[in-house]
């Protein structure tokens, strides 16, 4: 199904490209949460007059972005967890804890938006990568400590 999109979508496209997508991603997702609209000359025109608005949104996105990463740099991220005598942790630090713990410190993000390098299992300094927006990513440390 080709579809005009309304916002930016990483991995499909920018405002305005015209792509084709599974008919069920259409519906369920991009329509509902009004991200796309139907490619045909209707919605075409109603693009053309809508496009400076979009434009417009996508730059507060954009800001808000580059705001947040600006946040986060500022914050230590630092985990204190149990482990052995070799440095392992029991268990792992998970996106979802890491995500709570910036959540506590009233920085939002997505699970989509934060890419683990590797799983954190031991003491030390891991790498993190957080994306909010399209070609906007930085890395950021975040220190294990021992219990």
């Amino acid at each position: 199904m080709k579809v005009i999109l309304t916002t930016n979508i990483k991995n499909l496209g920018k405002i305005g490209d015209q792509v084709n997508v599974k008919p069920g991603f259409a519906r369920n997702y991009l329509f509902p949460n009004k991200m796309a609209l139907r490619d045909n000359k209707k919605n075409l025109e109603h693009y053309e007059n809508i496009k400076e608005d979009m434009k417009k949104n996508e730059e507060v996105k954009l800001s808000d972005a580059k705001l947040l990463l600006d946040n986060v740099s500022k914050l230590k991220i630092i985990f204190s967890k149990e482990a052995d005598e070799k440095n392992q942790l029991y268990g792992s630090i998970s996106k979802k804890e890491i995500i709570e713990f910036l959540n506590q410190n009233n920085i939002k993000i997505k699970s989509d938006d934060l890419i683990l390098k590797d799983q954190i299992k031991s003491i030390g300094d891991h790498l993190i990568e957080i994306n909010p927006y399209i070609n906007i990513s930085k890395e950021f440390t975040i220190t294990v400590n021992k219990n």
